[in-house]
C-alpha cells in the first residue's frame, strides 16, 4: 500500500508538472472559484517559498540535491528501522515521495515547476505543486499518527 502511495505521488506530481510546462508556460495565470485557486507557471530554483533561489548554483546544488538527498535517505532508514506502520508510515511515505519527486527535478533540470496557488483576497499561499502538497499532508499524517499513538499509551 505504501509503495502505491509513493508511486502514485511521484507519478501524479511528474505528470502535472509536465502538463504545467506544456500548457501554462508563457501564458497568463488562470483563476478559478472566484480567485480561490490560481494556476500559473513558475520555475523555482530555490526551496520552500523560493528560499535559497538567489544562492550561487554550487550552493543550491549542495543544499537542494546533496543535503536533501541525504535527508530523504535518512528518513527512509529511520522509518524502516522503526518499523513504522499506520499513519506515521503513510506520512513518511508521502513526505519522502514528494521530496524525491522535487529532488529528481532539481537533479535533472536544476529547478522545480510550481503552478498552484490558493487563498482568499490578499491571504494566499506561495506557489506550489503536487509534491509540495504531498510533503505537507505527509507531515500532518505523521504528526497525527505519532500524537494518537502517544495519547493511547499515556
Amino acid at each position: 500500500m505504501l509503495l502505491l502511495a509513493v508511486a502514485g505521488t511521484i507519478g501524479c506530481d511528474q505528470v502535472t508538472k509536465h502538463l504545467a510546462t506544456t500548457t501554462l508556460a508563457g501564458s497568463p495565470d488562470r483563476s478559478y472559484l472566484e480567485d480561490t485557486v490560481r494556476i500559473g507557471y513558475v520555475e523555482n530554483q530555490g526551496g520552500f517559498l523560493s528560499l535559497g533561489a538567489e544562492l550561487a548554483p554550487a550552493g543550491r546544488a549542495a543544499i537542494f540535491t546533496v543535503a536533501t538527498g541525504v535527508m530523504l535517505l535518512a528518513l527512509i532508514v529511520v522509518a524502516v528501522r522503526r518499523r513504522m506502520s499506520g499513519w506515521p508510515a503513510l506520512g513518511v511515505a508521502l513526505f519522502v515521495s514528494g521530496g524525491v519527486s522535487n529532488w529528481i527535478d532539481r537533479v535533472i533540470q536544476g529547478r522545480v515547476v510550481d503552478f498552484l496557488n490558493v487563498g482568499a483576497g490578499p491571504v494566499r499561499t506561495g506557489v506550489f505543486n503536487v509534491a509540495d502538497l504531498a510533503i505537507m499532508v505527509g507531515a500532518v499524517a505523521f504528526a497525527w499518527g505519532e500524537w494518537s499513538r502517544r495519547s493511547d499509551t499515556a
